[in-house]
């Protein structure tokens, strides 16, 4: 067991995962905090004996002066000047999710990464465990700071964590077991290139040892690359059996339809909804499998999997319409998925705020390869760009309504239209910011809108 805590110790952000690395610090029995946020800094009482000074506002990062070592909160950038001058001078950097690899006593450790399904298949990994009598935890980016899972932990239990770009980008350690989703671009408002964001994704499997294992996505070009970086003895590879991995993995997808080993699952078994879970299914069960859980097993608990509110959730059938909540989808490639498992006439809720995404991909896709899709509306600051895209593809010859709405409520009523037989979806490809708080705010007044049909 590492220990890289020589005080002073600065907390660096001071959100949700700033104060729970405080109070492990407190823990541990550090006597000397020093708590840096660019925010108004509102301490929790303070154990008798332990020291602390706070700094925000615009100087907060003069608090860097007074540490030793400093946890750098997930969202706080780590190659700012401040922080190089910091450790060219001697200062040690570190953050949660290292420390959490460095301390814990957990059997294993599994850890998810991807632009998309981390939080769904860390989900299905707990399920399963869960559905076999294995003792589980999940934190990270989902469920609690990672941090917080020391204090419950024991040798027999496994620890699964939810791993962004932010947490991984200073990794110098990995899980025992890492999942590489599909990786394509996200916040590239913050990460400074496709190459960093990407290069900080490796870091799950870049550091694993021989005895680990690696499940990755064949088809997937940055998955497989990032796979080809772990020096893992055993990597497990998912693909399709149209796909560019010409079918050779260790799960195969085919239709509806994933093998693993000589095991089936079908999709029409579960009860989840959308082809694209597959994928998010074939990972968990290969992730649980190098636990040491038969396929048999993980395959009949994930029958039983619910999805995750706001992924693609189903909200019932009313008055012959059925009704997807899909918030969650904040981003083009997110509704592509999404949309793939239409097989009804469906309406489409689209837009939010602005984050110069390009629509291109989805544009052309909704109009020309979803020949169940009939209406579409648009609300939000991407509305008008959005609109212009879909034409662009050809919307006015391909027979879809599309219409810009200035709320929510006005778009969900206009896609009632959609009428008995068919589907509405909320799966708005942008983030929720302007119109809403965050997305779950988003997705609880679609479903109140749902349960007033």
């Amino acid at each position: 067991m590492q220990n890289t805590l020589v005080a002073p110790v600065g907390v660096l952000g001071f959100g949700v995962e700033g104060q729970s690395t405080f109070n492990y610090l407190v823990r541990s029995g550090v006597k000397d905090i020093v708590v840096m946020d660019k925010n108004p800094v509102s301490l929790p009482e303070v154990p008798a004996g332990v020291n602390v000074k706070t700094f925000s506002g615009e100087g907060y990062l003069d608090g860097l002066k007074d540490c030793v070592t400093v946890v750098r909160s997930a969202g706080v950038y780590p190659m700012s000047q401040d922080l190089f001058k910091f450790q060219m001078n001697g200062g040690i950097m570190t953050s949660q999710i290292q420390l959490f690899l460095e301390q814990t006593k957990s059997k294993k450790v599994v850890g998810v990464t991807g632009t998309l399904g981390k939080g769904s298949t860390v989900s299905m990994i707990s399920h399963i465990l869960t559905k076999c009598g294995v003792e589980n935890e999940i934190g990270g980016n989902f469920g609690v700071p990672a941090l917080d899972l020391l204090e419950t932990e024991t040798p027999d239990r496994i620890s699964i964590l939810e791993l962004s770009s932010f947490q991984l980008m200073t990794l110098s350690l990995s899980p025992d077991v890492g999942v590489v989703l599909r990786v394509s671009t996200e916040h590239l408002d913050w990460h400074k290139s496709v190459e960093e964001y990407r290069d900080a994704k490796a870091n799950l499997v870049r550091w694993q040892k021989r005895a680990g294992t690696c499940v990755y996505l064949k088809d997937a070009a940055p998955s497989a690359k990032i796979a080809g970086e772990s020096p893992a003895g055993t990597k497990y590879a998912v693909c399709h059996a149209d796909g560019d991995g010409d079918g050779d993995g260790d799960a195969v997808i085919e239709g509806a339809t994933l093998a693993i080993d000589s095991e089936k699952l079908y999709l029409a078994d579960c009860k989840v909804r959308g082809i694209y879970q597959l994928e998010n299914m074939a990972a968990a069960t290969l992730a649980c499998k190098a636990l040491g859980i038969r396929v048999a097993d993980a395959f009949q608990a994930l029958k039983t999997y619910e999805t995750l509110p706001f992924r693609m959730e189903f909200k019932g059938e009313k008055n012959g319409i059925e009704f997807f909540n899909d918030s969650y989808a904040t981003r083009p490639d997110a509704t592509i998925a999404a949309t793939a498992s239409m097989t009804r006439p469906f309406a489409l809720i689209l837009g939010g705020s602005e984050k110069n995404a390009d629509f291109t991909e989805l544009s052309n896709i909704l109009v020309k390869e979803r020949p169940n899709l009939k209406r579409i509306a648009l609300i939000g600051a991407t509305a008008e760009r959005m609109l212009d895209s879909l034409k662009q593809a050809g919307l006015d010859s391909a027979g879809i309504t599309a219409k810009i709405f200035p709320t929510l409520e006005e778009a969900f009523a206009d896609s009632l239209a959609i009428g008995k037989g068919g589907t509405v979806i909320m799966s708005p490809a942008c983030a929720s910011f302007g119109l809403f708080k965050n997305y779950k705010v988003r997705g609880q007044v679609f479903d109140k809108l749902v349960a007033g049909v």
